[in-house]
């Protein structure tokens, strides 16, 4: 490599509740020259990352406009309302959006769920909104209110004193692998290879080795026999050779 040459890196972006653990563990694997750099953002500043080059690919939550990116949905999570444990919502084990009707319910400015297909957004609004997740996550904490995320960020800000409910009939976040549809380069490829499952050998993208050339049948490597077989015609001459080996006919009843 010449002084000018850039060793080849990966930068993985990746938004608050996902865990990329397993895929980075699979890259470091697969590709040890390579080093993978992980880079937390925002989810409503994910988009803009990727465009901007800050990243190669990133972990982000749907909707995001695919004018100039690609994207693979992955999963969908659950909705989850976080509350204070004595609450009258920790006593059940799931809830509908029309429970928390009475509730003033966070929306923060990081709210993941505000470009969701709400039919209607669920409870009362604060007179404020908190700056992030973690902000709104303290305020239920203080008996505020009651707050409504993918149950990865109620798992990510858990706390001993609050609980957190699936809500069954609320829009739900998608997560899926985003990248710029002009920077598909084989780095990329090959991360998309790891999300998708694809084996160390796959060959997709690259050229497959030509498949080596069976033995002919009925010999072995080298081209001696296989062993336990004679040729054609000595075969049929001890057949016809020995007929006291035939079977005998079966009487008749």
């Amino acid at each position: 490599m010449t002084g000018s040459e850039v060793p080849p890196a990966f930068r993985l972006a990746y938004v608050p509740g996902v865990t990329p653990t397993k895929w980075v563990r699979i890259w470091n694997e697969r590709q040890p020259d390579v080093p993978l750099t992980l880079v937390q953002v925002p989810a409503a500043e994910a988009a803009g990352l990727l465009r901007d080059r800050g990243a190669d690919a990133g972990f982000v939550r749907l909707p995001v406009d695919r004018t100039d990116l690609s994207a693979i949905p992955l999963y969908t999570e659950t909705t989850v309302a976080v509350v204070p444990k004595d609450h009258l919502v920790a006593a059940v084990d799931e809830i509908a959006v029309a429970d928390l009707a009475d509730e003033i319910v966070l929306h923060p400015l990081d709210d993941t769920l505000g470009t969701l297909d709400w039919e209607l957004p669920p409870g009362r609004p604060a007179l404020e909104r908190p700056a992030t997740t973690e902000d709104a996550i303290e305020l239920v904490a203080a008996g505020v209110g009651v707050l409504v995320v993918p149950q990865s960020l109620a798992r990510l800000h858990h706390r001993r004193d609050l609980v957190h409910r699936p809500v069954t009939d609320a829009p739900q976040s998608r997560v899926a692998l985003s990248w710029r549809e002009d920077a598909t380069t084989d780095l990329v490829d090959d991360f998309i290879g790891i999300v998708r499952g694809r084996t160390v050998n796959s060959t997709r993208g690259r050229s497959a080795p030509a498949p080596a050339q069976a033995p002919a049948k009925g010999k072995a490597k080298g081209g001696r026999p296989a062993a336990g077989k004679q040729g054609g015609a000595s075969a049929a001459k001890g057949a016809r050779g020995n007929p006291g080996k035939r079977g005998k006919p079966r009487r008749r009843s």
